[in-house]
């Protein structure tokens, strides 16, 4: 999920088991910790700590195991964008390779209120996915009013529908996909961050390419997944407008991370309902 520190491995296995300590939510995300709104915020804006709602959520029994934030030059990173994905002490279901979790999204500088979204933490690669707000729900929370009793509510919600998407999860490893569907599915996906035909100079076929025995397989789980990894974290042979031959960048922007992650996840429900 720094302003921007990336994640290892060793360091999110073990949030598995523990989380991650405040001190380590800090580092990552200065803007949790952040004690005041943005100087530019009138006073009808009402500052609710982000650490104020992360405690509130931890003592109901939610772990956070991921913090990040936006990149910012020209802002003040206190205040910037941040997410912390989030996953309840004791799980309720299994996946094959996944771990249900809850993602909280704000900021205070005013460009976010507080948001919750179901996510998805692919063990094997970490790829965080975040669910469309059209398949499950979604929570936006003011600032106002009592904010971390109607977070923390929120949470609870989304917790409930922890089953409810391991059975979408598993019914996507169900849903074999033929190459050309996979293709079909890839060419889309590199419009979703490529718009403009003229900026994309790359085959869409590379996001389908295998980093690791784990993405072997022909099914939507796995198609959706190595698609993700390859779009947002970058790597592909790629020719600019001007043609030169470069390679796709990894996604550091928090905003267009998020949107990525629930436009993808969109495009596998519309092959599940087709």
């Amino acid at each position: 999920m720094n302003a921007l520190n990336e994640l290892s491995l060793s360091s999110y296995a073990n949030a598995f088991d523990r989380g991650l300590p405040l001190e380590v939510v800090r580092q990552r995300a200065p803007a949790v910790f952040a004690t005041s709104a943005h100087e530019s915020l009138s006073e009808k804006y009402s500052f609710i700590p982000t650490v104020d709602v992360l405690k509130g959520l931890m003592h109901a029994g939610f772990l956070p195991v991921e913090a990040r934030q936006t990149r910012t030059r020209r802002a003040s990173p206190l205040h910037a964008r941040h997410i912390i994905r989030l996953r309840p002490r004791f799980q309720t279901v299994t996946l094959r390779d996944s771990v249900a979790e809850v993602v909280l999204l704000n900021s205070h500088d005013g460009s976010s209120t507080y948001w919750l979204r179901l996510g998805l933490m692919r063990v094997v690669c970490l790829n965080g996915l975040l669910t469309s707000r059209g398949a499950f729900p979604a929570y936006c929370v003011s600032h106002r009013g009592n904010v971390v009793d109607e977070v923390i509510t929120g949470a609870l919600k989304l917790s409930e529908e922890f089953e409810n998407l391991a059975a979408r999860v598993e019914q996507m490893e169900r849903r074999q996909m033929f190459k050309d569907e996979q293709i079909r599915f890839a060419e889309k996906a590199v419009a979703l961050r490529y718009p403009d035909p003229a900026q994309r100079g790359m085959e869409a076929s590379q996001l389908l390419t295998c980093r690791r025995p784990e993405d072997l397989g022909e099914d939507l789980w796995t198609t959706l997944n190595k698609t993700e990894e390859w779009l947002l974290r970058g790597g592909l042979s790629r020719r600019s407008a001007s043609g030169r031959l470069t390679r796709t960048r990894r996604i550091t922007s928090l905003k267009e991370d998020v949107r990525l992650h629930s436009a993808l996840w969109a495009l596998a429900e519309e092959v599940l309902a087709a």
